[in-house]
């Protein structure tokens, strides 16, 4: 079998997947987000401040201003967070990831089962990795 016969079959797939519900709900929850007035001012702040963090960051704890530049960017990111349509977002989002990892992971499985699928996730959901017994107070 070469790709041209596989390619058809990955079109069906993908409009299947644009065509499905969590893409609907993506899309509904990024228009709130990028038409709301407050969630964009704040968006911009959030952005101002990053890039002052990303300047003292080179640095380090070292930079005169770095845990002052810190605490900014994790206040502003709290107020971002606060707003019920960036949490909505933020949930739809996730809903949509999981769905396209869970896609991957089926078509990679079917090839073989020792085929990696990469993730958003920070820690995959796969425990302690410290080798011994867990306690189960991580994360």
């Amino acid at each position: 079998m070469d790709i041209s016969s596989v390619l058809p079959i990955a079109y069906d797939l993908a409009d299947l997947i644009n065509d499905s519900e969590a893409i609907s709900s993506y899309l509904a929850a990024k228009r709130k987000v990028e038409t709301d007035a407050a969630v964009q001012s704040t968006i911009q702040r959030f952005n101002k401040v990053k890039e002052k963090f990303a300047d003292c960051e080179r640095f380090g704890h070292f930079h005169p201003d770095y845990h002052q530049a810190l605490a900014e960017v994790k206040k502003v990111e709290d107020e971002l967070n606060a707003f019920d349509i960036v949490q909505q977002f933020k949930k739809v989002e996730d809903e949509l990831d999981q769905m396209l990892y869970d896609v991957s992971a089926l078509i990679a499985n079917a090839v073989s089962p020792s085929i990696k699928v990469p993730s958003n996730k920070l820690l995959p959901d796969v425990g302690c990795g410290s080798g011994g017994s867990c306690s189960g107070n991580c994360g």
